[in-house]
């Protein structure tokens, strides 16, 4: 061994730097994951809607001439029945979910018009409302 050898390591400052700093790039990657997550379910929630929207427009009212009182799977056959299921299990109209339809101007279950309505996390709330 030579006399003036001495081994190289890491000083506990240095160690307390190079911890900080991942502790710093952790914490950032979990923010932003949270939202892009969140925009991504903003997204599913926006395509539900119109969905939604379109078999109303083109699909019940160009048949039928009024809107549905109430929506789901049964009146809307023609879009996926996952759609009225906002992305965290709620149904459509249900307390606490984020998706709604509210017919207006109605009489024996026949309808003038119609709001559709989704609550997003990072955006104001996407509406639809109808065109005839």
């Amino acid at each position: 061994m030579k006399p003036n050898s001495f081994k190289k390591a890491f000083t506990v400052p240095e160690l307390l730097v190079v911890c900080a700093f991942a502790s710093l790039l952790l914490i950032l990657f979990f923010v932003q994951k949270g939202n892009v997550d969140a925009m991504s379910r903003d997204e599913k929630r926006k395509t539900a809607i119109n969905a939604m929207y379109f078999a109303l427009e083109e699909g019940f009212y160009e048949k039928n001439e009024y809107y549905p009182e109430e929506i789901g799977e049964k009146v809307l056959t023609v879009i996926d029945p996952e759609l009225f299921t906002d992305p965290n299990g709620f149904y459509l109209n249900a307390a606490g979910g984020s998706y709604s339809y509210e017919a207006t101007n109605c009489k024996d279950g026949k309808c003038k018009s119609y709001t559709l309505r989704a609550t997003l996390e990072k955006e104001d709330d996407y509406i639809k409302r109808n065109r005839n």
